[in-house]
């Protein structure tokens, strides 16, 4: 999915449903900042394939890793824009690394079923997890989620005690 909002949904879902696990700004921003890869290939008509590196659970960790240390420096910026939203969160940095892991992890694994390219566990030449679900599988997971979402983001806005 070349950077598309459909990763949004399960990683909104998944922030909001687990508010207290997850820090819901980095889950938003590791569940998509992947798709920068195959933006920046078809942008430039580079000579790679769309899912490589960084579609990998090795080349995602080191996304992880960065957005960790910026979003743990960001932190209390994002929770002023946060706040706006109802969702201001006081994050460890513990939290802030295991959900930038989580997000991208999740990020590949819904890539994966779709795209033959993907080679997940690099340096390994396999996918394990192509065709395993059909495209409309993972794109209606993908839009139920975010449905989910705004649901319960609507049932947090509208009963305090939810937060």
């Amino acid at each position: 999915m070349p950077f598309t909002p459909f990763h949004w949904g399960p990683g909104s879902m998944i922030g909001l449903v687990f508010f207290k696990i997850f820090d819901f700004t980095t889950l938003i921003i590791a569940s998509v900042i992947i798709d920068v890869e195959p933006l920046s290939i078809l942008i430039f008509n580079l000579d790679y394939p769309l899912h490589g590196f960084f579609h990998s659970f090795l080349g995602g960790s080191v996304i992880a890793i960065f957005i960790s240390i910026a979003m743990y420096f960001l932190k209390t910026d994002v929770n002023r824009l946060m706040r706006f939203f109802k969702l201001e969160q006081d994050s460890s940095f513990k939290k802030i690394v295991w959900t930038s892991f989580f997000g991208v992890y999740l990020h590949i694994l819904l890539d994966s079923p779709l795209y033959s390219d993907m080679k997940p566990f690099y340096p390994l030449t396999i996918n394990p997890f192509y065709g395993l679900f059909t495209p409309e599988q993972i794109y209606l997971f993908s839009g139920l989620s975010f449905f989910i979402a705004v649901l319960v983001y609507l049932a947090r806005l509208l009963m305090p005690h939810t937060r």
